[in-house]
């Protein structure tokens, strides 16, 4: 890829005690400066605040409870570091409402692409806010029939052009496509995904390519692979993202900002 092209690193925070990497959850003031200060030095350039967990088997909340653990985050971060952009994970039209309300732009980063709430599409149009749209393919099946692909990387594709006419039809001018590594995908096909990244840039015309954001953190398409743990998970999430960056990719999501920092690094100095 064109050496120079923007790279940003989005740091995770999660706002909650049952997110699956234990180093991410900080569900105290303390511990939340604490890991966006940590954040900020190390090179994040986007700050994304999840006050749901999107693990398997995690319990969902509502928009009212995400609204709580949500509005002290944002007023904390944003009082300290004001021009850092903030990303929400949300899948609900209000938080993003009150979120908007209450800071200002953010980024809408939403697992579901709009299907878990009707709303969510006219919201982020009318904001005009940057969106993050997941392929996520729902919860009603059996893994077995979730992961039930002609071809993983073919139907993802799919999935995003279709999402596409959507975003247009909503207003919604700038959007960037998460292929959703780890959700409604066998191991294997999360490493198809990878392989051919690339592909998930080709079908849109010059000047309507959306960024390509990665979320492959120190997740189950690694440490199920080699029968470790999360925590031992780090040296296998580089080798991911510089295939990532690679194939393109422009976002990467991570826990581990330094890190992710110099595999950025040595990506230009390869290229």
């Amino acid at each position: 890829m064109t050496k120079g092209r923007h790279i940003d690193i989005m740091g995770i925070i999660n706002l909650t005690d049952d997110s699956f990497y234990a180093e991410s959850r900080c569900a105290s003031e303390e511990k939340l400066m604490s890991r966006v200060a940590e954040m900020v030095k190390e090179g994040a350039t986007i700050l994304d605040l999840g006050a749901c967990s999107s693990r398997p088997g995690s319990e969902p909340v509502g928009p009212e409870v995400e609204w709580e653990r949500l509005k002290p985050a944002l007023l904390s971060i944003r009082s300290k570091y004001p021009d850092i952009p903030i990303s929400i994970d949300t899948c609900w039209s209000e938080v993003v409402e009150k979120a908007y309300d209450y800071i200002g732009e953010i980024i809408v980063n939403d697992i579901t692409s709009g299907e878990n709430d009707p709303q969510m599409l006219p919201t982020v149009g009318r904001l005009g806010l940057r969106y993050i749209a997941m392929h996520m393919r729902g919860t009603s099946k059996t893994m077995q029939e979730l992961t039930q692909y002609e071809d993983v990387v073919q139907d993802v594709v799919d999935y995003f052009m279709e999402f596409a006419e959507k975003a247009q039809a909503n207003g919604i001018k700038n959007w960037i496509l998460d292929p959703g590594f780890g959700f409604a995908k066998t191991t294997a096909q999360n490493y198809q995904m990878m392989r051919e990244l690339r592909k998930f840039r080709q079908p849109y015309p010059p000047g309507k390519i959306p960024q390509v954001l990665v979320g492959v953190s120190r997740k189950s398409m690694i440490y199920k692979t080699f029968d470790i743990t999360p925590e031992e998970a780090l040296p296998q999430t580089q080798v991911l993202h510089l295939k990532a960056l690679q194939e393109g990719a422009s976002i990467l999501r991570v826990h581990d900002v330094a890190e992710a920092a110099r595999t950025i690094d040595v990506f230009w100095r390869l290229c």
